[in-house]
């Protein structure tokens, strides 16, 4: 009983380590490449499909100069009941006074139905407004809570604290409602193994949950996210809650260009 006792506290040492973080990092530093992600997303057996990210050329927004970030998410028509699904999630943002990313316009383009701009969430900070138009086809204004999101801005700003010690809030505006996201953010190392790297890599994990909010597959309640110990805090797992069990989002793909 020792013994193997022994050998699973080594196998432990062997994937959980408390090394040094890399230092965290900042805006400028992930704007300094293009980078490309594809992720494939699975529940239980089922593949699902698969999540493209890529931040496009900055781009003019209402006379201020934006960042311009693009999702794909394209369904495994093999899998029963799901068909074929594509869809584009675009996000202009930028980067406030506080270092913290917020969204100029968010929208979604339902591409299998040819329907463009379907979803629309647009951020007027001199009235202090978000105005929204959804799927349902329903408009409507709310009141702005500062540092505002939608969409997908999700992906630039966890990687800012992922292993950072801090524990971070991120305000979102989905579904005619506004909802928080709060992530712990521990700087302990583990081993892990993913299809872009020939070795296992060192990541650092992301725990969080949900408040008042659902998002796409139903995300709701706790969920994990794993980031590379790199200096661009690359992401590369998450595990959602969804109605039954948990969504798996794997990194499968990444290339990086120095801009």
């Amino acid at each position: 009983m020792a013994k193997i006792a022994k050998t699973f506290f080594l196998i432990v040492i062997t994937f959980v380590s408390f090394n040094s973080i890399n230092a965290q990092p900042t805006p400028e530093e992930l704007f300094q490449y293009k980078e490309m992600f594809t992720f494939e997303v699975k529940y239980s057996f089922f593949k699902l499909g698969w999540v493209d990210v890529e931040l496009l050329p900055d781009t003019v927004y209402n006379g201020v100069l934006h960042k311009y970030l693009k999702t794909t998410i394209r369904s495994n028509s093999k899998v029963p009941f799901i068909g074929v699904e594509l869809d584009e999630f675009h996000s202009l943002f930028y980067i406030n006074d506080d270092g913290i990313p917020v969204t100029s316009k968010y929208w979604k383009n339902n591409v299998d139905e040819a329907i463009t701009e379907e979803i629309v969430y647009e951020f007027d900070r001199e009235n202090n407004i978000v105005f929204y138009k959804e799927d349902d086809g329903s408009e409507g204004t709310m009141e702005m809570e500062e540092p505002a999101t939608a969409g997908h801005v999700i992906f630039v700003f966890s990687r800012l604290f992922a292993g950072s010690n801090i524990s971070s809030k991120q305000i979102v505006y989905i579904s005619k409602n506004i909802g928080y996201l709060y992530f712990d953010n521990p700087s302990i190392t583990e081993k892990r193994i993913y299809k872009p790297f020939d070795e296992p890599v060192e990541a650092v994990l992301t725990s969080g949950r949900t408040e008042d909010m659902e998002g796409p597959f139903g995300f709701s309640g706790n969920f994990r996210a794993w980031f590379l110990n790199d200096d661009l805090r690359v992401p590369l797992e998450a595990r959602i809650r969804v109605f039954l069990g948990n969504v798996i989002i794997r990194l499968i793909d990444y290339k990086k260009e120095e801009l």
